[in-house]
This record gives C-alpha cells, structure tokens and sequence, in this order.
C-alpha cells in the first residue's frame, strides 16, 4: 500500500470522525430540553400505550423512574436530531456515489426521516398497546398481572427504536434497484430469504417472545413489497 491510499484512507477516517461527532454534539445540544420535559413525556407515553387496560406500573428501586426519564430523553434527542443524522450521514457517503446515484439519495433523505418518524408512532400507538393487551390477557382470578415500570418503558422504547429502523426497510430496498447494484427480478426472486433475514433481525432487535418478533417482522416485509413496487413503478 503506497502513501497515496494510506493517505486516502486516513483522510476518510477523519472524514468518519467529524460526522460522527457532529450527529453526537447535535444529540448533546437537544439532550437537556428533552430531559427537562421527559416526566411529561413519560406519562404521556404511559397513559398511550395502557390505553383504556387498568393497570398500575410499579417501580421496585429509588432511582429506577429517574434512569428511564434519562433514556426518553436520549431517545427523543435522538428522534428530533435524527433529519440532521441522516443528512450528515448522506453527506459523508455523497463523495463515493456517481450522479445518478447522488440524486436518487439526496431525495431520500427526507422519505428517510418521515419513515423513522412513522416507524416510531406506528409502534407507540398500535403495537405497544397490543402487547399490554395480550399481557394482560393472561390475567385469571388466581393470576393478576403486576407490570415493572422499567421493563415496560424499556420495551416501547427498544422496539420503537426498531421499529423506526426497520421503516427504512422500502429506501433501502428502492436505492438497491434503482441505482443498479441489484435487479428487480434478483431482489423479487430472493423473498423467501428476506423473509428468513426479516425474522432474524426482529429475533435480535426485539425481546425473546414471538408476539414482539411477528408484530415487527410482518410490518417490515410489508414494507419491503412496498418499496419494491414502488421501484418497479418508477
């Protein structure tokens, strides 16, 4: 390797390196507004996905409410800043794409935060509460349902986080096709395969119970059939 191309991957690394930290001085910036307002965030949350099921959330440690204040209020940092990650994001992957592909990305960026957003309130109001429900489904005379607070925040905030990625699933699927790197009639040919990946992905991203991994994965392969139509339309 010549001084060139340790020059050139040098320069990339630096390249990665201020993305990164602008996307991560963005996330600081909008960190401290969102904690300030994160109890009113987490009881408007609460009081979504309970819906009308009457059920108390209990805390069983003094700090317990206090840590998951702090991770809403990363995830809404996250969530606000995510147009700017995504355009930072883009613009460092620019330089290496030919035109064709610079302008198919660049429409891309706004779809892709919309599709994060939808992703995440498709989660908080239609999924989460089905799973409250199926939770409490179980419930008998001898068998009463007593939830953790931690464990059913730290739920709707990990599958709304996966939720929102997988949204991205008809971008991805799209630029795939249209910039040329894969054919149309190779990805249609592939589903039994995505079917398989989709459900290994909502495996890890997901608690281990089928319920989370179904309501994930049946979305995401839908999406995956949207974002396919949509570019043998285009």
């Amino acid at each position: 390797m010549n001084n060139d191309d340790n020059e050139s991957i040098i320069s990339h690394l630096e390249a990665l390196r201020q993305t990164l930290l602008k996307c991560m001085y963005s996330i600081a910036i909008v960190l401290p507004f969102m904690f300030y307002f994160a109890p009113k965030i987490l009881s408007r949350f609460i009081k979504i996905i309970l819906g009308s099921n009457k059920v108390t959330l209990n805390f069983f440690s003094p700090a317990e409410v206090f840590i998951i204040q702090i991770k809403m209020a990363v995830l809404m940092s996250v969530i606000i800043c995510f147009p700017y990650i995504a355009k930072q994001l883009w613009n460092f992957i620019l330089p290496a794409l030919y035109d064709n592909e610079k302008k198919i990305i660049k429409s891309l960026v706004f779809i892709s935060s919309f599709l994060f957003t939808a992703g995440i309130v498709f989660c908080i109001f239609m999924i989460l509460p089905l799973i409250i429900k199926f939770g409490l489904s179980f419930q008998s005379e001898n068998i009463q349902a007593v939830f953790r607070i931690s464990e059913v925040i730290n739920l709707g905030l990990w599958l709304s986080l996966a939720f929102g990625l997988m949204f991205q699933l008809p971008i991805i699927t799209f630029y795939l096709i249209k910039s040329d790197i894969l054919s149309y009639s190779s990805v249609a040919g592939k589903r039994p395969y995505v079917v398989v990946a989709l459900l290994v992905l909502a495996g890890i991203l997901t608690p281990p119970d089928v319920i989370s991994q179904l309501m994930l994965a049946v979305p995401s392969y839908l999406l995956f059939e949207g974002g396919l139509l949509f570019a043998k339309l285009k």
